[in-house]
């Protein structure tokens, strides 16, 4: 073990690193951080790896193959997120490179935002404040901005992880009847059943090749009129130039999005339509979610570089 152990920061946190990775301790961790809030340019990422024994990576770093021969010294990826979708898994293992994310913490201030956004397309919110803010609201009628009554409406739930079921928890709150789709549980049917039936259909599944563009055109022509899409899982599982081909052609409601296909660039069809409401991957955004995230995925790197198991491995690696 070297005696002097590097450890790369790929963004500005929500804690001071040095606080959680006690660089007195031994072997200490030498900690370099990119700290900004917008992402490190790939070149710059490139250079500053090359002596880490360690990366936190943020969902924009890309750790792929080309990465891992410009960090020879590489032990371990601490992926700042839940999903791992940006870590190539595969070629980590195989250089015996460690891969370790931060689940559990954000289940539910993430299940809260999904709700948020359920709430905000089946009430109109964004129509209601613009015409608020812009002055045109000059009375009150009966028949303005009519929405989706949740209670008894039916929530189709696709993916049945710990965030789709605290999802559920929610909406039983409110009387929806929830159905779900994914996942080993009893009860799950299948997904055109789920899309056919259900006036709010949330994602919660993760990115994979076989989930990449589940939501699509033949998905969206078996969903209600009526229906809400809501995504606060990975934009590449809806495929977002169907969505704006439906909600133009009003095959569905609306939509409310945490997350899209290219971020941070949106699809320009979302941007002006007063049935989308659109948030800026912000389902973990709370102080004590993403300070905790901070701590676990810091703790997990520095575990692995003073020779310890990962509390949280993605991967398998022989000791």
């Amino acid at each position: 073990m070297r005696s002097v152990l590097r450890l790369f920061v790929a963004r500005r946190l929500a804690v001071d690193p040095a606080a959680l990775v006690h660089p007195g301790t031994a072997p200490p961790i030498e900690i370099d951080q990119w700290d900004e809030e917008q992402p490190i340019p790939r070149d710059e990422l490139l250079r500053r790896v090359a002596a880490v024994d360690g990366i936190v990576a943020t969902l924009s770093d890309r750790i792929d193959s080309e990465l891992l021969a410009a960090a020879p010294r590489l032990r371990v990826v601490a992926n700042h997120a839940v999903g791992y979708d940006n870590v190539d898994v595969a070629a980590c293992t195989a250089r015996r490179v460690h891969v370790c994310n931060t689940p559990d913490v954000l289940t539910d201030a993430t299940a809260d935002l999904t709700f948020a956004l359920i709430l905000a397309v089946a009430r109109r919110l964004r129509e209601g404040e613009r015409t608020v803010r812009e002055g045109r609201w000059h009375y009150w009628t009966p028949t303005m901005l009519l929405g989706l009554e949740l209670r008894s409406a039916v929530l189709g739930i696709v993916g049945h992880g710990r965030i789709g079921k605290a999802v559920a928890a929610r909406a039983r709150g409110f009387g929806m009847e929830v159905i779900w789709s994914g996942g080993n549980a009893p009860g799950g049917i299948g997904l055109d059943d789920l899309l056919s039936r259900a006036d709010v259909v949330s994602v919660h599944c993760p990115l994979t090749t076989a989930t990449h563009h589940l939501i699509g055109a033949s998905q969206f022509a078996r969903m209600k009129r009526s229906a809400i899409l809501v995504n606060t899982a990975r934009g590449p599982i809806v495929d977002e130039a169907a969505l704006v081909a439906a909600l133009e052609a009003g095959t569905i409601g609306g939509a409310g999005l945490d997350v899209f296909e290219d971020e941070p660039r949106v699809h320009r069809g979302l941007i002006a339509r007063d049935d989308v409401v659109l948030v800026p991957h912000i389902g973990s955004a709370t102080g004590a979610t993403r300070a905790r995230m901070a701590e676990l995925a810091l703790t997990d790197a520095a575990r692995v570089l003073r020779g310890e198991r990962p509390l949280h491995p993605v991967n398998e690696v022989p000791p």
